[in-house]
């Protein structure tokens, strides 16, 4: 079986490089690919345009704020679409409101994670995003 496939949909470089260093940090393996707009992640996950040899994720940590489209409008097309409605999506962001995080679990995100300020902490948030991965 081929390594599994983490699609990270975030604008911000520095959150990337974290995650990039949190997944060795906790010696997660997985195919990395990071998007960093809403439309960006519908195409990937869509096979369309620059991504048309994109793989299906096996998980995928969605920013909530960025640009073109929210992580809420990525989420409510996810669900709309018989082919992306099962991808494990978990909500991976800043923002600690709890109408974020009712609607994103009402949207189908199976998760809601506020990023830690501490590098430990966001170790831990990868490691229970990461557990939602299916076993090799």
């Amino acid at each position: 079986m081929g390594e599994r496939v983490l699609l990270y949909v975030e604008d911000e470089d520095a959150a990337v490089f974290l995650l990039e260093t949190a997944l060795k940090e906790a010696g997660i393996q997985v195919e990395l690919y990071r998007v960093s707009d809403g439309e960006q992640a519908l195409a990937f996950l869509r096979g369309s345009g620059a991504y048309a040899k994109a793989p299906m994720p096996d998980l995928i940590l969605l920013d909530l704020n960025l640009p073109r489209k929210n992580g809420l409008e990525v989420l409510a097309e996810m669900q709309s679409d018989e082919l992306l409605r099962n991808i494990v999506v978990i909500v991976f962001t800043s923002s600690a409101l709890s109408a974020d995080r009712r609607r994103s679990l009402a949207l189908g995100a199976r998760e809601y994670i506020t990023k830690p300020s501490s590098f430990d902490g966001f170790v831990e948030a990868v490691k229970i995003a990461c557990s939602r991965l299916p076993v090799q």
